[in-house]
């Protein structure tokens, strides 16, 4: 089933957490709202499946508003943070809850459940009550009871800030792969770019309740739309500066601005992996030390008259050779993102 947002606008007293948002998900499609905390995705999510009432605006599944429709009447699943399981209750239990209140008969609830728990990883635990579960097995009983009515839309607002990074990693991959089996057209929540790049077909960026961009993960990382998405998304030096003869100078570092007219106030945006350096006694950068990350490496660097700067390589590339704390560098820029800034206060820098 696809949904269709429409001018959605929603304050809570003087705050304004949405504001004028209009976007699409496709039927069967698995996708990532995405923004830092307060940014208002999780009252888009809300006001989608019922449990919030926009101000004004518009919901529609399969072209038909919805604006008017009970939350039981969406035909959608909605997955907590904090699971909401029944404590009293049993996984099995917990799974044909829904299906309970549909008026599902007890074979029909059986074998929904048993189906659920084969689907989920969880055959064998149905007689055991949440509290025996680990927080990736309670969020899987989460994820079936939401999915045992047969919902359309499958809604999931943080579905897992609660477990710890290993198991939020493997639930990752399990929610894709659910996905894929189930085509079910699905919207999660969350502020963990890898999260949502690792597993959603379209990534929507949401700022102050309004949205940035939608598109893959690919295209937001390579063609960020906004100042605001480049410099949320990835790791990057942020500057500012004003553009003088097609280039932003950076302390002795030059940032290529070509086409832009002398004076026009930018903020340039250089991803960690759009930057080269390289040992040279006459460069224009020291570096100041270099962090060892895994299979990666992290320089950290001051231009000469400016602020510092980082990249970052594989730990075996040959790039790395000789860099070291106190070594003089090169910095070359492969590509520059820069965008129009009002406001240009000296050069200021982020990483």
């Amino acid at each position: 089933m696809s949904i269709r947002v429409s001018h959605l606008n929603k304050r809570f007293g003087n705050f304004v957490a949405v504001d004028d948002v209009s976007l699409e998900v496709d039927s069967g499609e698995l996708v990532a709202f995405l923004g830092p905390s307060g940014s208002g995705k999780s009252t888009i999510l809300r006001i989608i499946a019922g449990l919030e009432t926009a101000d004004s605006g518009s919901v529609f599944f399969a072209g038909q508003a919805a604006d008017h429709l009970h939350a039981r009447k969406r035909g959608v699943g909605f997955v907590f943070q904090h699971y909401a399981l029944f404590r009293h209750m049993t996984v099995a239990q917990n799974i044909a809850f829904g299906l309970r209140v549909q008026g599902k008969s007890p074979g029909e609830q059986g074998a929904r459940v048993h189906e659920l728990l084969d689907l989920m990883g969880l055959a064998g635990l149905g007689e055991r009550y949440p509290g025996q579960l680990s927080g990736g097995q309670r969020q899987r009983v989460a994820l079936a009871r939401a999915l045992a009515p047969e919902p359309q839309v499958l809604l999931l607002d943080e579905p897992f800030g609660a477990v710890d990074a290993r198991v939020r990693e493997e639930l990752r991959h399990w929610l894709r792969r659910l996905h894929d089996e189930v085509h079910v057209t699905s919207i999660f929540v969350t502020h963990d770019q890898e999260e949502a790049f690792s597993v959603a077909d379209k990534v929507i960026v949401i700022n102050r309740g309004r949205v940035e961009q939608a598109a893959s993960p690919a295209e937001i990382l390579d063609h960020p739309a906004t100042e605001f998405v480049a410099r949320f998304i990835g790791e990057a030096n942020v500057y500012e500066g004003v553009a003088r003869g097609g280039q932003v100078a950076v302390g002795r570092l030059q940032v290529p601005a070509d086409g832009l007219p002398d004076g026009t106030p930018v903020c340039a945006v250089l991803r960690f992996y759009d930057l080269k350096f390289w040992k040279e006694d006459q460069g224009i950068a020291r570096v100041a030390r270099t962090m060892t990350l895994g299979d990666r490496v992290k320089v950290e660097a001051v231009i000469d008259d400016g602020p510092v700067i980082y990249s970052q390589f594989p730990r075996r590339s040959s790039l790395l050779a000789g860099i070291e704390p106190g070594c003089r560098i090169h910095i070359e820029v492969t590509l520059a993102r820069l965008y129009p800034h009002n406001v240009v206060e000296g050069i200021t820098v982020s990483a």
